[in-house]
């Protein structure tokens, strides 16, 4: 095992069988040592439930029924299709969510739309962790680490807007108790 993964590990036990494919997606979108991997890796966590799910749990809840057409909410993920909600619920460590979203991330990894067609490959580890690097990468989330702007980073990822609040971002009290001990454990 390597030191990054020892000291993942540490902070979340649930993440060693994948702690390997998160290691190599840090090192595929730069995402390294220091804030860069402290403030990826904690967002990574949360959305995951600590690194417990892959896929977005399914209700459907008031949320998730907006991700069907014709809400505004499905058009801005790209859904167009009846069962698109479902079929494109959120995957992968930052839970990319929508046929847009998964498309785009699908053209970035493979030069295809081959996830569109089938998105379970974001649910294995390789894909989740590949998915989210993409995210974190597409969105120039390294910018905002290297400025030391936790809140940023969660806002995109979140609310899709870097200038949002900390009572915008849901759950964002985890978010930063999972910054603390990757910081901790000196990721």
């Amino acid at each position: 095992m390597t030191n990054f993964a020892d000291k993942l590990i540490a902070v979340a036990t649930l993440a060693a069988p994948h702690a390997a494919a998160l290691e190599a997606a840090c090192a595929e979108f730069d995402i390294t040592a220091g804030r860069r991997a402290q403030m990826f890796l904690a967002t990574c966590a949360h959305e995951s439930g600590g690194f417990r799910y892959v896929r977005e749990l399914w209700g459907p809840t008031d949320q998730q029924r907006k991700y069907e057409p014709p809400s505004k909410l499905a058009k801005g993920l790209g859904n167009t299709q009846i069962g698109d909600g479902r079929r494109f619920a959120g995957r992968g460590w930052i839970q990319v969510t929508g046929r847009d979203n998964v498309r785009r991330c699908s053209i970035a990894l493979f030069g295809d739309d081959r996830l569109v067609q089938d998105p379970r490959w974001l649910e294995t580890p390789e894909g989740a962790a590949r998915s989210a690097g993409w995210f974190w990468s597409s969105n120039k989330l390294n910018a905002l680490a290297d400025a030391g702007d936790f809140i940023a980073t969660q806002g995109v990822v979140n609310v899709g807007n870097k200038k949002a609040t900390t009572t915008q971002i849901i759950g964002f009290p985890d978010r930063r108790r999972w910054f603390e001990k990757m910081v901790a454990a000196g990721l």
